[in-house]
């Protein structure tokens, strides 16, 4: 298990998600606005918040499993059933896209904190 504290667990996966919104509103061309991104942002960070509340993961935050990808999973899932609700739209190429940014984001910082204990370890 990868002790590590709350605070900067919750700093990690929340610029995971505003990176992907950042780059997701660049690519598109949508102008960028601080009030275009926090609309195509809040729901994944609504969704990031759920999944740490209900997982609890301020006990492991870093583990990859089950933790990581609960909250990740968390985050997609509602971000993407939110998102259409707040004023945004829904496609699947979008879904399949913002799965893996997240999953590449989120467990994989993860998985760079276990390797480091590790090696910290040896």
């Amino acid at each position: 298990m990868t002790k590590l504290p709350a605070w900067p667990a919750v700093v990690c996966d929340v610029v995971c998600v505003l990176v992907f919104t950042l780059v997701g509103t660049a690519s598109h061309a949508s102008g960028g606005s601080a009030a275009h991104v926090a609309t195509v942002g809040a729901p994944f960070l609504v969704g990031l918040g759920v999944g740490w509340l209900a997982t609890r993961a301020w006990r492991a935050p870093a583990q990859v499993w089950p933790t990581g990808v609960a909250v990740w999973f968390a985050t997609v899932v509602l971000g993407l059933f939110l998102r259409p609700l707040l004023g945004g739209g829904f496609a699947w190429s979008f879904a399949l896209v913002t799965a893996v940014f997240l999953a590449a984001t989120m467990l994989g910082w993860r998985l760079l904190a276990a390797l480091a204990a590790r090696r910290a370890r040896t």
